[in-house]
């Protein structure tokens, strides 16, 4: 039984570090500038959201799995409380860390429509460290005797900085003709 709780804790945790990664990604892409308009913007913003709702089970069943085996000693405190763990405290602190902050990430996308824009948005920017904090969580305890998963944590790296990169490089559509203009010399 223990050792079906470790390959599920470890299945999940990879399911959902893609899920993330992916959900991450339709953030970004939706959040620039370039973002997607009519259906388009539909669709996509579907997607991010049923993404996050698979990612957020995946994620549920991966640290009741990790509770649960005995392999390792991880307690509900340790799944809730940042760099408590006994086992690998820096490792489990940053996925302990990234749960908290999606809880927060979450709970503000349900209060949405009774928040201020500005406070759900800076809280949606901590997703840029929710995202690596799982990143680094998921390949310093990935298992080093299965490669397959490093590969896939760092696969999921590239991704994600690629659509980072985009976001910090692309720019508004007429930001250059913009920028000519202001430059102009009036009479």
């Amino acid at each position: 039984m223990n050792e079906a709780l470790w390959y599920a804790s470890r299945a999940t945790g990879v399911a959902s570090i893609v899920l993330l990664t992916a959900v991450s990604v339709l953030g970004v892409v939706t959040s620039g500038r370039r973002r997607p308009h009519g259906d388009q913007a539909t669709i996509v913003m579907a997607l991010h959201r049923w993404l996050s709702l698979g990612m957020a089970a995946f994620l549920t069943v991966h640290v009741g799995t990790a509770i649960a085996e005995t392999y390792v000693s991880i307690d509900l405190i340790s799944a809730i409380v940042p760099f408590t763990s006994e086992y690998a405290r820096a490792w489990v602190g940053l996925g302990t860390l990234a749960i908290d902050i999606l809880a927060a990430v979450i709970a503000t996308s349900w209060l949405r429509p009774r928040l201020p824009e500005r406070t759900w948005k800076a809280v949606h920017w901590l997703s840029y460290l929710l995202w690596p904090a799982a990143l680094v969580h998921g390949f310093m305890l990935g298992t080093s005797d299965q490669p397959i998963l490093r590969f896939v944590t760092v696969l999921c790296a590239a991704v994600g900085a690629g659509a980072i990169g985009w976001r910090a490089t692309t720019s508004h559509h007429d930001r250059d003709r913009r920028r000519d203009v202001l430059v102009q010399e009036w009479s």
